[in-house]
């Protein structure tokens, strides 16, 4: 079966997590990507350890299936090759501060005065308009300006970092992609292109979906540990004999009759609907309790056989290898360039995982790209004189 984006081409100027996230879930769909690259310029995520030979791991996922053209943009050189390409490469991403690309002559305006019907993505904190537009942010940032940091945490605690970069991915990546299929839906009608305008604070704030909404409702703010799914309810993890975790989700009514039944605590049956914050402590410390007296595994065990909503916390290794993952293919093989395996995550996208290589070095089809767009080896070898081009050394 083919994939549902074959055909569709992207040129990828972003670097780190958000753009080449957001073309990696493409690209998993079928469209291919060429990296523009920076050779003097790079991107951090190669730096990230551990390595796969010569790549960062992350940056191998990340950037699986995609080939790099390793190019600088300041040099006046670099603008007729992408002219070539946008002949062909009609979606461009890239998450440059607003008027970085305007500046190199690839802004909006002139991309489109050259493909009218290009779909132009540009990814970036605060947006292409507004009083912080220019300012730098990394997630922690948008996370903490959206509001959603202000009730991700306890009293005790104050705010706490998220394991993953929410701002970046659900923010950044996935808005991207979305917008860039809508678009792209919208194009096959109308014949238009746009310039899309994703914000990762504004997607960050779009987050707060429920209690936001409940919060423009009242005009009171949700807090640390006040909300019934932060911590307000018993809702929450609890700790078990060897140090681990059990996560305890038994909200409705049915689902805690079961769990408290379980433990033992048929008496606490009437502390489930008390949502006052006396009654709630109680029904944790209770909880808590008797979670504390035995391990993780036996607790597995013991709710194995009901269906309460009570799972282990695992660590990633345990996760990546929990037979609900393994069944579904969570994990695949990818190909370095000399045929080695290594595993990489598969996205939760449902389509069938093709062939997958890893995400390239610096450069590595910079020969035959530019062979592409008719350069011979001559000139080729003339644009990486004058360091316009890199081309890749085995």
């Amino acid at each position: 079966m083919s994939l549902p984006l074959n055909g569709l081409k992207i040129l990828d100027f972003s670097t780190l997590l958000p753009g080449p996230y957001a073309t990696q879930l493409l690209s998993d769909m079928g469209a291919e990507v060429l990296r523009i690259e920076s050779p003097t310029r790079p991107d951090l995520l190669k730096m990230m350890p551990p390595m796969v030979g010569k790549v960062s791991a992350a940056h191998a996922t990340i950037n699986r299936n995609k080939k790099s053209l390793a190019l600088d943009l300041k040099k006046p050189q670099a603008k007729d090759i992408i002219k070539k390409l946008l002949s062909e490469y009609d979606i461009v991403v890239e998450q440059f501060r607003p008027g970085v690309m305007s500046r190199l002559g690839l802004g909006y305006s002139e991309v489109k005065a050259i493909n009218p019907s290009v779909i132009y993505c540009s990814i970036t904190g605060y947006g292409q308009t507004g009083p912080l537009k220019d300012r730098a942010g990394h997630d922690i940032n948008y996370l903490a300006l959206s509001g959603l940091a202000s009730y991700s945490g306890t009293k005790e605690s104050g705010p706490m970092l998220s394991a993953t970069q929410i701002a970046d991915i659900a923010g950044g990546s996935h808005h991207a992609v979305m917008a860039i299929l809508a678009a792209y839906i919208q194009r096959t009608t109308s014949g238009e292109g746009q310039h899309l305008d994703i914000s990762m604070s504004d997607a960050a704030l779009s987050l707060n979906t429920m209690f936001g909404a409940a919060a423009l409702a009242d005009a009171k703010p949700p807090g640390l540990g006040t909300e019934m799914l932060n911590g307000g309810l018993f809702y929450g993890y609890y700790q078990t004999a060897d140090d681990k975790y059990l996560s305890i989700g038994s909200l409705e009514p049915n689902f805690a009759a079961g769990l408290l039944s379980l433990l033992g605590l048929q008496d606490c049956m009437n502390l489930i609907a008390d949502v006052r914050p006396a009654s709630q402590e109680k029904l944790k410390k209770a909880i808590q309790d008797k979670i504390s007296a035995q391990s993780r595994t036996y607790w597995v065990e013991a709710f194995a056989a009901i269906d309460v909503c009570v799972e282990p916390v695992l660590d990633f290794n345990e996760a990546a290898q929990h037979p609900h993952f393994v069944e579904r293919g969570m994990v695949v093989q990818a190909l370095d360039e000399h045929g080695n395996s290594v595993k990489q995550l598969k996205s939760a996208l449902p389509f069938p995982a093709t062939q997958v290589t890893m995400g390239a070095e610096l450069g590595r089809h910079t020969q035959e790209v530019m062979q592409s767009l008719g350069y011979s080896n001559a000139e080729i070898e003339e644009l990486a004189n004058q360091a316009c081009v890199k081309t890749y050394a085995q």
